[in-house]
């Protein structure tokens, strides 16, 4: 880094020399003109006019497989490398499959149209307005979308809804997900994209990475919805009226329904209320000190589920769908302690982080302890 004295000349208008090195290496000249981006986190920088701002306009993917799912593939690479016009060429003719394939992945990304058509052709474009994009309103869609996700297939895990009401539910928070990375690669690319947008740089990074999480949370809460509907089928074809001749259980390896029941959902509310309170933060709905508590949950929330866990193992017949949900539970958990971590380092970057007004105590993780606990909003 080099520093400059800033002058004032003629008119009350401020000058600065550029590096001689960097003027060389650019091949800037006295009397060239070059482009100043004002940022909106008070960064100045000057760009050459020959210097490519990374953007893509359109890029052209040749499709030589009959697979529809290269289709996808390739359409979704491109969306969220930015691209504004993607032209699939075949070396033969488009197949059906493969035009239904187009057509879906156009409907389920943002701001996707087919635009042109032939036999050996497909012109997708991607409409969208920086200006017109809120990446935190995203944010915030996808966090109630993937935490809805994940309390109906709790839901269906306990027997209070079928599984098949997550149906294109994933779709649509893989839809939200992709606005929010496309967003990003191209405010990495292009100096103008992240003031369109609104946010700075290490903004738009937070986000980003917060979206992720919120995807794994979705996909934590697919298969939950997964192990509710093979419990459901595998009991439906082994359920049968106990014999004569079997003993009922001893009281040692009765279990208490009621007693699983209630403990799952308070994990699993719990693990949800993680989740938005760190969200929460990242978006600005909540104050950075949150952060500690949410943390403190995580952590007491992992120590509650590895007992059960061993507990469940231990056992004289173990519930495989249990411990895998249980598995599901506290990773869900894990990921928003993962977003609460970066609301910490982004609090400690920003000086941000006040005198916490008090302690709220240790949150009840015991099964009796499911009242006055649901944090979810």
């Amino acid at each position: 880094m080099e520093t400059r004295k800033i002058q004032s000349v003629g008119g009350g208008t401020y000058t600065v020399s550029l590096p001689r090195a960097w003027a060389d290496s650019e091949g800037v000249e006295a009397g060239d003109v070059v482009n100043l981006h004002t940022r909106i986190d008070g960064v100045l920088m000057v760009q050459t006019r020959q210097v490519d701002d990374g953007s893509l306009g359109q890029v052209t993917i040749p499709v030589s497989e009959e697979n529809p799912a290269w289709i996808e593939q390739a359409l979704r690479a491109a969306y969220a490398a930015g691209a504004t016009e993607v032209a699939l060429d075949s070396e033969t003719t488009f197949a059906s499959e493969q035009r239904r394939a187009a057509e879906r992945t156009a409907r389920n990304l943002t701001g996707v149209s087919i635009v042109e058509e032939s036999d050996a052709s497909i012109v997708v474009r991607t409409s969208l307005d920086p200006r017109e994009v809120s990446v935190r309103q995203s944010l915030r869609q996808l966090n109630y979308v993937a935490l809805s996700m994940h309390r109906d297939a709790t839901d269906a895990l306990l027997g209070d809804a079928s599984p098949e009401r997550l149906t294109g539910r994933d779709e649509q928070a893989d839809r939200l997900y992709a606005l929010i990375e496309r967003s990003f690669v191209r405010g990495l690319a292009r100096l103008d994209e992240t003031d369109a947008l609104g946010v700075t740089r290490s903004e738009l990074y937070e986000l980003w990475l917060t979206a992720r999480e919120l995807e794994r949370v979705a996909d934590h809460a697919e298969a939950i919805a997964a192990i509710a509907a093979a419990s459901d089928s595998r009991r439906s074809t082994t359920e049968r009226a106990p014999s004569v001749s079997e003993s009922p259980p001893s009281s040692s390896e009765r279990t208490s329904p009621t007693r699983d029941r209630t403990r799952i959902e308070t994990l699993a509310s719990i693990s949800r209320g993680i989740v938005s309170d760190a969200v929460g933060i990242i978006v600005g709905d909540l104050a950075a000190e949150t952060a500690r508590r949410v943390l403190i949950d995580r952590d007491r929330l992992r120590e509650s589920l590895e007992t059960s866990d061993r507990k469940l193992l231990t056992s004289a017949d173990p519930d495989v769908a249990l411990v895998r949900s249980l598995t599901r539970i506290r990773r869900t958990a894990e990921c928003g302690g993962n977003v609460a971590e970066l609301a910490l380092q982004c609090a400690v970057r920003r000086d941000d982080l006040r005198a916490p007004a008090g302690h709220a105590g240790p949150r009840d993780l015991s099964p009796g302890g499911v009242v006055g606990i649901d944090r979810e909003r």
